[in-house]
């Protein structure tokens, strides 16, 4: 019975698994373009698991910035880490111990938390030791392959598939941006609060790290005041 539970665990993780592959790699390929050692990038997608926070936590270092601009960016960027394991945490075993809860908690990512929360069944230890260990190996192992890649692949080629991660993004904000207009207000927000901040004498010498964190904070907030989410939607308001 437990050894089922862990199988099922891996069984519904290996999606995740292949879907963290591709993405991990284009941060694998971003990290060692910008000077970022192969294991420093492997490391880093072991110990994290989070793909906005790092690609965000590499441009604050390549950029030369704090530690304190990098501890906040990722605070905030990952601050919605805190209510999925809250709400993993009502449906998980009474048998798991405080070492068993902090192992899970590590592993807490949006796919996780949404395959976990569908589940009909209590969440046992083992059963998330199998879900969050395949999508760790697959965004470990894509980092690899594309920290490894980059090392020995044509400089030229090695560029284009950094560019190509921009497309990556663009195809993730669209289909959202173009079926929700609220989703498309915030977008052309941040954007615009990127150009001011790019542009703008007084704006411009403040650096990446710190332009992160307030355009973050300040199109977050206005969002949140003008558009809030209703209680039974369950997503982005209509």
């Amino acid at each position: 019975m437990k050894r089922n539970e862990f199988i099922n665990g891996i069984k519904d993780g290996i999606p995740i698994c292949l879907g963290y592959f591709s993405v991990s790699m284009a941060f694998g390929i971003a990290a060692v373009n910008g000077g970022i050692p192969s294991w420093a990038a492997i490391i880093t997608s072991l110990t994290n698991v989070t793909s906005a926070g790092q690609f965000a936590g590499v441009n604050i270092m390549l950029a030369l910035g704090t530690l304190a601009e990098l501890a906040i960016t990722t605070m905030i960027i990952n601050m919605r880490y805190f209510l999925m394991s809250l709400s993993v945490s009502q449906k998980v075993d009474t048998s798991m111990t405080i070492w068993q809860r902090c192992l899970v908690s590590f592993g807490i990512t949006d796919e996780i938390f949404a395959v976990s929360m569908r589940r009909q069944r209590t969440l046992t230890f083992l059963y998330m030791t199998g879900l969050i260990i395949t999508p760790v190996l697959g965004w470990t192992l894509g980092t690899a392959v594309g920290a490894l890649a980059t090392t020995v692949m044509p400089e030229a080629l090695s560029t284009a598939m950094g560019i190509a991660l921009y497309g990556m993004f663009i195809a993730i904000v669209v289909p959202p941006a173009r079926e929700n207009s609220k989703v498309l207000i915030a977008v052309l927000m941040a954007i615009a609060g990127s150009l001011l901040f790019a542009y703008a004498p007084m704006l411009k010498t403040i650096s990446d790290g710190w332009t992160i964190i307030i355009i973050t904070i300040l199109v977050s907030s206005l969002c949140a005041t003008f558009f809030p989410v209703k209680p039974q939607e369950g997503g982005v308001a209509e």
